[in-house]
């Protein structure tokens, strides 16, 4: 880990698209202005391991839901247009 010093108001340089400024000191908080691009993601660290586990969580498909999806789908596409759940719609004009 690199361990800079910086005072309120100087700047870190990441590459040369991403600018950190020291906009704040108050106690022991320190607020940062962060200037990078688009698509450079930036996270606090907990929002950051949240989102990880929440991915983690999404990619564990169990092979058995997705056979209940597919036989959803199935049972969807053999359905007649506009009827649903074995309901028949009813026509507006007799």
């Amino acid at each position: 880990m690199l361990v800079l010093s910086r005072q309120r108001d100087e700047t870190i340089m990441i590459g040369d698209e991403v600018e950190i400024t020291i906009v704040d000191i108050r106690g022991d908080k320190v607020r940062l202005g962060i200037t990078a691009p688009r698509a450079i993601q930036v996270h606090r660290k907990e929002v950051y391991e949240a989102i990880r586990r929440e991915n983690a969580d999404a990619a564990r498909v169990q092979v058995e839901d997705l056979r209940d999806m597919d036989r959803q789908l199935q049972d969807n596409h053999r359905r007649r247009p506009g009827e649903t759940n074995g309901a028949h719609r009813r026509s507006v004009n007799p």
